[in-house]
């Protein structure tokens, strides 16, 4: 509670935090979770889980006691005096969870963002239609451009034969010769066991600050991991915001020398910027159609999961995609909330002004 208190009220604190301590904590703890080859964070997520689950259990055999008086005293007094002890370890662990999480994810929400401490003073609040159009035709254009120079197979599938978890480690710390806050360790990116259930909640990735690693879903089509590899790597340097690792993980993939991360980095923006358009003109589709157009491989590569892998999915799941997606929604609407992201979701969008900031403002496109 005090961390809490004094990065709400003490300005500057968390800055001091991710500059100072927070790396601390990714070069111990990250590298040691590193060394697994499986991702640390979602193993403890399931364990928590089971071990929720017995404490619900329990409390229901306790209670079960309680209201049947044939169970005998002595079985009563070793089942409450062993839920005791449980209980306490349990609360325990809760505590350390809840402190791990303040350390590696809450603080960073009030830390000054990434725009401000490297573009401060080159930006606007505000960009006209015109201004959003140069940088929308330009993404589209390179997208138009990357999409005839990928390696494909038989059925046309972007084919890679690299290692993308260390090119995405590359890039990053490529990036970070600019933006020294981005240089450093960083350890692999790891895919999670669970994807097809990451599918259902329409994830690409996850940042566990409880196992300080950065984990992405392998189910989803290959353009979309080396945008979503190096988004999640922004998080171990402080930057918790979504629409700033977005950005990051943008920037990291076209500074690259690898194609496959160019074309995946302005497909993560497309949509945003295309979408931003498209609500601009009023969906007027005349007036769309008369600027650039995407090329419909573009739109073939722009995919979130095959529709192969969304059939197996289907027929697996224990849960009905739209349920699980409906709650996923609501629990990351509810945490961004809770951490002063007052737009929640809608969040992510505002990489678009990022983005113009970036070519028109810095970059004089």
């Amino acid at each position: 509670m005090l961390l809490h208190a004094a990065a709400w009220c003490i300005s500057g604190f968390s800055d001091w935090y991710i500059a100072h301590i927070f790396p601390i904590w990714v070069n111990t703890y990250g590298r040691f979770t590193a060394l697994f080859p499986f991702s640390v964070g979602e193993i403890l997520l399931c364990l928590g889980v089971l071990l929720t689950v017995a404490a619900v259990l329990l409390a229901v055999v306790m209670g079960f006691c309680l209201l049947i008086p044939v169970c005998r005293r002595h079985g009563k007094k070793r089942l409450f005096a062993g839920a005791g002890i449980f209980y306490r370890i349990y609360a325990w662990i809760l505590l350390g969870v809840c402190l791990i999480m303040t350390l590696n994810c809450t603080l960073l929400y009030h830390a000054d963002t990434f725009n401000n401490r490297y573009f401060a003073g080159e930006g606007r609040d505000t960009y006209n239609l015109e201004e959003l159009l140069v940088v929308r035709n330009f993404v589209v254009c390179r997208c138009n451009e990357l999409s005839g120079q990928m390696e494909r197979d038989e059925n046309g599938d972007i084919v890679y034969c690299g290692d993308m978890r260390q090119e995405a480690v590359r890039a990053m710390q490529k990036l970070g010769e600019i933006y020294g806050a981005l240089g450093g360790f960083y350890p692999y990116p790891k895919p999670l066991l669970f994807s097809d259930f990451m599918c259902q909640q329409y994830m690409q990735g996850y940042y566990f600050p409880f196992s300080v690693e950065a984990n992405y879903n392998d189910v989803m089509y290959l353009m979309n991991k080396p945008a979503t590899l190096c988004h999640e790597l922004a998080h171990l340097k402080g930057y918790i915001y979504e629409d700033e690792a977005n950005f990051i993980g943008f920037l990291a993939c076209i500074s690259s020398e690898d194609l496959v991360f160019q074309y995946s980095g302005y497909l993560s923006v497309l949509n945003y910027l295309d979408n931003d358009f498209y609500d601009a003109v009023g969906g007027d589709l005349e007036r769309y159609r008369s600027e650039e157009a995407i090329l419909p491989q573009v739109f073939a590569d722009n995919i979130f999961v095959k529709q192969e892998d969304w059939d197996r999915i289907n027929e697996e799941a224990l849960i009905d995609t739209e349920i699980v997606e409906a709650a996923s929604d609501s629990f990351t609407e509810a945490s961004l909330r809770l951490n002063g992201v007052e737009d929640g979701m809608i969040s992510y969008n505002r990489v678009v002004k990022l983005l113009l900031q970036y070519y028109l403002d810095v970059n004089g496109l």
